[in-house]
Parts: structure tokens; sequence; C-alpha cells
């Protein structure tokens, strides 16, 4: 490790530097600070820091451009993660966005220094009350984030300055620093409030708020910039509190977890910065190698520690690197470089080898971990090309061939190529849908029995503007979407005559019918069979319920979980298992119009396909298991194959909408979810339909949309809502059971208990949004006992054993302890079977089981619970000798 501080990187005799920023591509830095009177940008050359050679070469330029155009310090300057711009905030209210220009060099007035590069200011956000402190680019560079000291960050959109994406109020003290979460579902800001926040980018609402380990902390650092690790499993937080001494702290994406800090600064902790890479070292004695990420943190003491998750202590402690506190710290993109900035006006650098911080990852190492952790690639490097042999090695089939080109000159069917995308991705941009909206001259009248009319507004048809010809290969394990490009608005009434052509018809149908522009969802079913759903969706679209009882029209709005667009001839593949499926529409023209074609492989770099077979209509989603592949179609159709062999199972099932969402489990029930808010499901095995035309609109009361829709472990259907409800169907009772319901006030009672679950169980995974009680709060102690016996019965219903132990064993502590013995003689009297239960039957198994587990067994785990409080011996002594006869 080498570490020096160049004397010649400086602003002006005693100017602070407060930011400091590496180029992505390493060529060049930026720092932001004070200058001679207003705030100062200046962009080096990073090669005369590395090399001593090079600092001594007169004819290489160190000062590659100065940039005066602020009116007041500039605290923060951040490159984009492409480096293609830079971003600037400062206390002039102000955030710029720079870009590299071909002027070429120029002097700078009043100076003898000279500007190499050119970099003009191309756009000026003005939307803060008060100084800007930090700033942040998402990880597609789609949007930027600004934190401000009028307690509000501002989430711009990068595709079309100086728009704004939305305003993050919450906050009551100076926002001082912002990061995103590098998967792109959530932002996290923290303030002189003495608070971390953590936000939803799926609909910018509060996903978490962490105040204990800030209780104790003073306002007295210049900025608070927190950092993400490049695996999304840790947030580090600047200045916290434990014990009296200042810590960095960790919070865990897992269930949010504060258990965790950085400790060893003597004064608050003002910067942190984790290294973009994963890492990894071999691991003595073990032929696999460990990962790891690494963490530098920044203080007020001048010092700067820089720590591996893989160890307890810190690799490195630089201490009195600079006079005064460390106000921000930068890593090159190959992790080997660390440079640091100082309000005494300075810049270090400090430089590592391989074997002192570890090895980077591949991109495929990476995208492979966040396979592992979050079911879905992240891969920027697509696969853009596919061949095939156009050999006939069979002379009978030449002779075939011969004989077709005789009868026909005519038909012909093309194959169009897809073109190498030019530019990588990562996530779904939040453009806004470039296409033009035309409206349908047709509208249908429907006569109700009532005499009553409706009026069914037709859909936009959305006609693209652009040629989009970049072919994308996704390769994830989860369910993939293929929506088409559709509107999300309705037109305004011309003023010129109407070309609308009327069409009546009598309504014969007692059903609600429903009409709007389709809604596009993504829900997935993980291998563990746990429910998720995918962030930022970047459109919301309408649901309209035409005709209910009552005749009041009912609008509600289903969220968007990140929708892929295909554009014409785009192949999109999938993994199931060792197979590789590639579905690509409008493969082939004919003179009827165009097919889109399904290709099966056995392994993922095959090159010639096992089978394949084509369909008439666009696929839109697409799903499969060890068994099946199932395609849904823009023509209301789903088609369902043999994996291994391409035979169809059964014909094409229509329905009666477009279906917007697909789940499919490994013992091949399929749950679909159309844009009218309707499920089916079937059991493929027994091809045997499960639910039909099961409406989902009773659940979108209040502000809640559909967050996802996936199939529990035990094959049920879940719906999880954005504001945390969730519910299950239940085909017994031929209705909606409810799972999770934080607005419920009873809920709120719970919030200290399921945080004590693991989050990774089918209940608590659903029921993270619970918020915890307030101790303040007087209430009745029957409030806690009817939250427990919900989570018994919730258990039970999604089929969760350990669950149902764990509330089944809560409930009976509470009932020791608090009363009264009628509810904790029914506990037992139903352990004890039929004969003595007064509860209903369909709690109880045939087989004596509950969930798996014998009746008894879960008798005499609560009788040694009993037979500890001494109150309550004769009731032990009741129900011991009775489950002693039965044994």
């Amino acid at each position: 490790m080498i570490f020096f501080k160049p004397s010649w990187v400086t602003h002006e005799v005693n100017k602070p530097i407060f930011s400091v920023d590496i180029h992505p591509k390493g060529g060049r830095f930026a720092t932001g600070g004070q200058g001679g009177s207003g705030g100062r940008i200046v962009i080096w050359n990073i090669a005369p820091v590395l090399s001593e050679n090079e600092e001594n070469d007169p004819k290489i330029p160190k000062m590659l451009c100065q940039m005066d155009n602020h009116l007041a310090c500039v605290n923060v300057v951040r490159w984009s993660n492409e480096g293609h711009l830079l971003a600037s905030g400062g206390d002039d209210k102000l955030v710029m966005i720079w870009r590299l220009t071909s002027e070429g060099s120029s002097s700078i007035f009043g100076s003898g220094k000279v500007n190499v590069e050119t970099w003009k200011c191309v756009y000026t956000l003005n939307s803060h009350n008060g100084d800007v402190l930090d700033l942040a680019w998402a990880p597609h560079d789609g949007w930027l984030a600004s934190g401000s000291v009028d307690n509000t960050v501002i989430i711009w959109n990068a595709q079309k300055f100086p728009e704004k994406v939305a305003v993050l109020k919450g906050h009551t003290g100076m926002v001082k620093g912002v990061t995103w979460d590098p998967v792109g579902k959530y932002i996290a800001s923290q303030s002189d409030d003495k608070s971390l926040r953590i936000w939803r980018t799926c609909d910018w609402m509060q996903q978490e708020l962490v105040k204990d380990p800030f209780v104790d902390c003073s306002a007295t650092t210049h900025v608070l910039r927190l950092s993400w690790s490049p695996d999304g499993q840790y947030l580090v937080s600047a200045h916290a509190m434990n014990g009296g001494g200042p810590t960095a702290q960790i919070i865990e994406r897992e269930g949010w977890r504060q258990d965790k800090d950085f400790v060893g600064h003597r004064k608050a902790v003002t910067c942190v910065r984790f290294n973009s890479n994963i890492l990894k070292k071999m691991s003595p004695g073990s032929p696999k190698s460990q990962q790891y990420c690494c963490c530098a943190i920044g203080s007020r003491d001048r010092s700067i520690s820089v720590w591996l998750t893989s160890l307890k202590r810190p690799l490195v402690v630089i201490k009195d690197l600079f006079d005064d506190s460390v106000l921000d710290i930068s890593w090159s993109s190959n992790g080997l470089y660390l440079f640091a900035c100082s309000w005494d006006g300075s810049v270090a650098c400090v430089i590592f080898d391989q074997k002192e911080i570890g090895i980077p990852l591949s991109i495929k190492e990476k995208n492979d971990l966040y396979e592992r952790i979050y079911h879905k690639s992240l891969q920027k490097s697509w696969n853009l090309s596919f061949s095939g042999t156009q050999i006939v090695e069979n002379p009978e089939l030449l002779t075939a061939i011969d004989k077709i080109n005789e009868t026909s000159n005519t038909a012909s069917v093309s194959c169009e190529l897809p073109e190498p995308a030019s530019k990588d991705v990562s996530f779904e941009s939040p453009k806004v849908s470039t296409s033009i909206l035309v409206a349908a001259n047709k509208q249908v009248e429907t006569r109700l029995p009532s005499g009553k009319r409706r009026i069914t507004p037709m859909l936009l048809t959305s006609v693209p503007t652009s040629n989009s010809n970049e072919a994308i290969n996704i390769t994830a394990r989860t369910n993939l979407e293929v929506p088409p490009k559709e509107s999300t608005s309705f037109s305004s009434s011309s003023p010129t005559k109407s070309k609308i052509v009327v069409e009546t018809v009598t309504d014969q149908r007692k059903q609600p019918t429903f009409g709007g522009s389709s809604v596009k969802a993504y829900s997935v079913v993980n291998e563990t069979n746990k429910l998720m759903g995918t962030p930022p969706g970047t459109q919301i679209n309408q649901l309209t319920c035409c005709e209910v009882p009552g005749d009041q029209p009912i609008v509600q709005f289903i969220n968007i979980l990140d929708p892929l667009k295909l554009p014409s001839g785009v192949a999109v593949t999938k993994q199931a298992g060792n197979i590789k499926i590639q579905v690509t529409n409008n493969c082939h023209k004919t003179s009827k119009g165009s097919l889109a074609g399904i290709e099966v492989y056995k392994n993922m770099n095959d090159k010639e396909p096992n089978w394949d077979t084509y369909l008439g209509s666009t696929v839109r989603c697409l799903a499969a298991n060890r068994k099946f592949i199932v395609a849904c179609c823009e023509d209301l159709s789903i088609n369902c194959y043999d994996i291994k062999s391409g035979a169809r199972p059964l014909p094409p099932i229509i329905i009666e909408d477009v279906v917007s969402s697909i789940s499919l489990s490994q013992n091949s029930y399929c749950l679909v979810l159309t844009k009218t808010g309707l499920l089916y499901m079937w059991n493929w095995e027994n091809c045997k339909s499960i639910l039909s035309r099961v409406s989902i609109r009773s659940l979108l009361s209040g502000k809640g949309v559909v967050n996802s829709c996936g199939l529990s472990s035990s094959n049920l259907p879940v719906i999880t809502l954005t504001d945390g409800r969730a519910y299950s169907y239940v085909s017994d009772l031929q209705t909606w059971v409810q799972l999770s319901n934080p607005l419920d006030p009873i809920s709120r009672v719970g919030g200290s208990f399921t945080k004590r679950m693991s989050p990774h169980l089918p209940l608590a995974s659903l029921q993270k949004a619970i918020p915890f009680h307030n101790s303040h709060d007087a209430l009745p102690s029957g409030v806690t006992l009817s939250f427990l016996e919900c989570q018994i019965m919730a258990s039970f219903t999604i089929h969760s054993p350990d669950e149902y132990r764990h509330w089944l064993i809560a409930t009976v502590n509470y009932l020791l302890d608090k009363g009264p013995e009628c509810r904790l003689r029914l506990i037992l009297d139903e352990l004890l079977g039929p004969t003595y239960s007064s509860m209903p039957a369909k709690r109880i198994k045939v087989d004596d089981n509950i969930l798996g587990t014998s009746r008894h067994a879960f008798l005499q785990e609560i009788l040694e619970i009993v037979k500890t409080k001494l109150p309550w011996q004769r009731l032990y002594k009741e129900y011991k000798e009775q489950l002693d006869e039965l044994l």
C-alpha cells in the first residue's frame, strides 16, 4: 500500500475541498469546493497522481479544466455511472450538469491557467430552496437524487432534465447524504434530524425509518455521506453513536437489522464509500474463494479506515492524514485507488494492490451472485446473436424443397435477425415511451336489462415513433413478461365532428365487465417459493369497472412491476435449470401476419435448438419449470408445452382478457392475472382448473395497488399490495383471506413480535411492513390476544408449520400470564383431539396432524410450559392425565 498527498491538487490557498470523485473510466477525477470568490470545480488528470514520471513531465497537463460557474461553495461533485455527465451541487441552491465538448483548450480569464478540456454546463436545476449538500446517480443513470438543506430529496429525470420524478418529503432536518441501492429497488437518505430513511423506487414511499443509532448524535458534521455495498446487502451510515462513541452503523438489507457497526474513530464519521467491486480471496485450506466488499470511512478525527466485510478488524487505519475533517472519499473503478479530500484543502491518494484488497469478481461471477441473491441478472454484457445451420444434409429434403419451389413462387418466410445493441442495459430506463397515441374510431354502447346505457371506451393504439433494433438476451430464473408498448392515458374529446362508429349491443350477462388500458405486472416465484416483486415501475395504468352493483363506477390502479419492453425481432432468453428457452416475437413474416418463435436448447451454450415451435400471436408472458413451458399470447391464448419434447399436453386455452402476470410452481401449478384483475389457476399435470375468474377488485380499497402476484410454497394464490397488505385465496371458503394488514391498529401491536421472526419465513416475508407499537399507547390486554390468534390462523392458512408453532407457543405464554382460562382450555381441547375439541374441525387433520406435526406433540410441548407455572398446576395435571390415557 502506498499513500501520499499531491501538493499541486488544490483550489486556492487555504480554500476547502468539499468533494472528490474519480471518473468511472479512470482517466480523470473532479474536485469541488471553494474558489476565489465563489464555488469552484476542477477536473484533474489522474495520471500525474499515480505516476511520478508523468508528474515530472511538463508536457503532460495536470489540470484539465476549471469551472467557476457556481455562485457559492460547491459541496458535491459526482460523475454519472457511464461517465458522460458530471453533476455538481452548491450553496447557491443549484444543481449543474456538465458535459465535455469538442471546443478544445482555452485560457482562464484573469489567470495564467489553461483549460485543456472544455466542460460546459448543459442543465441548471434550481428547484431546491436551500444549499445542495449531496448528489447520487441511480445505477442505470436514469435518475439523479439531490439532498438539500431544505429537508427534501429531489429525484430528477436524467433523460429529460429539468423534469422531476419525485420529491421525497419526510425529513425534518437538513438532508446531508443520499445513496442508491445498487439493485435499483431503494434509495436511502440521512439527515440532521437524527434519522436515516429508506424509500422505495416503485412508488417513492418510505420503506423504513432508522432512528435508534442516531439518538445521541449531534449536528457537528458538514455532510453525512452514507453508502450502499455493491452486493446490495449492507447500507452503512455516517455519524452514529454506540455506547457514547462514534460509529458507522451497518444496516442489513434482510429485515433492516442494525446490530453491527464500524467502531474505532475518535470523532464523528462524516463519509462512507464502498468500493464498487465485489472482491474475492482464496480461503486458507479451502478450494473455494471468499467473496466480500470493501468500505472506506472518513471522520472528523482526520483519519481514514478501510474495512473488509470478511474481517472483524479494519484492513488499514491511516491516522492524522489531514489537518482537518475528511469530507469525501472516492474509489477508482478498478478498486485499487482511493482518493479523499479534506476541509484543509488537500487531496490524499491511497494505492492498494490485489494481494492486500482482493481480486474483483468478473461480470459473470457478479451476475451469478445477483442471481443467487435477487434471482435476476444485472449483467450489462448481453449476448446479441444467434445462429443456425442452413445446410441441407438430407437429399430427400432437397428434392422436396425443389418441388415446393416449383408450385409456389410467392410464399416466403423471412427472418429478421436482431442487430447488435449499441449500449449496455442493466436497469429499465425511466424514459417515457415515445409513441403516438391513435384513438380507435369505434365505441361499444351496451344496453343493460334495466334500460340504462353503458359506453365502453376503446383502447388507444400505440404507434412507435422510433425504430428500436436493440436485441436483448436476458438470462434469469424468474418468469419473464413480454408486454407490448401501450399508452396509459385516454384522449380528450375533439371539437371537430366525431367520426366514431357506435356499435349497440344488448347485455345478457349479470357479471361485471371491465375495460381500460392494459395492466402490465411482473411477479416471480423463486426456487424457495418466496414471493417477490421487482421495482421500479415507470407508469401506472387504469383498471376500470364499468358495471358493478349500485351502478357506481370504480376506478383502481395496478402498479406496473418492472415491465420488459420487447420490440419486433428481439430474442428474449430464459433459463430453466440447464435448459435455455429463447422467445422471439415477429421473427417470421408471412403474407397473413407475423409469427412468434419459441426455441428450446438442452444447454445454455448450445447453438442448435432441441425443438422449436411457432405461434401466430405476440408472446406477452413466459414461465417455465422442469416439466412445462407456458406462453401467454396477445390473442388471449395460453399455450402449454412439454419442455423436453415440445409436445402440447392440451390445446390452447382461451381466456377473456390479456394476461399481465404469470407464476408457475415446480409442481406445475400455474397462476395468471389478467389486465382486468381476474385470476385463473390450473394444475397442468392433472389438466385441471383450480380457479376461474376470481376477481381481485375487492382487495383494491384505499390507496394500495398490486405489488406482486404469485404462488406460495403450498400453491396458494397470494396477492400483496404496496401498502403492506397481503391476501391469499382459499378455495374451500371461495373467498380471499387476509394475511397481513399494517393499516389495522390491531396489527400495530404485533410490530415487535413480527420483527423477531426470520424474514425468510412465508408469513413473516409478507408482514415486513407491520409497524412497531407506540409504547405510550394504552391498549386493552385483549388487543394482543386478538393479534396472536390472527397470526395462528394466518400461519395455518399459508401452511407454514414453523410459524404456526411459534405463534401457538406465544399465544399460550400470553394466556398463562394474562388469561382468560377459557381460551387456554380451548387450545388444549383442540390438541387432545376431535372428541374434546369445540373449535372448527377444519383445523384438525384426519391423520391427527396439524401441518405435518402430531397434535399430541404440540400438546406435550405446551404442557411442559404449563407445568412451570405454579398457579396452573391443576390444569396441567388434568390434561396430562388425559394425554397419558390416549398415549
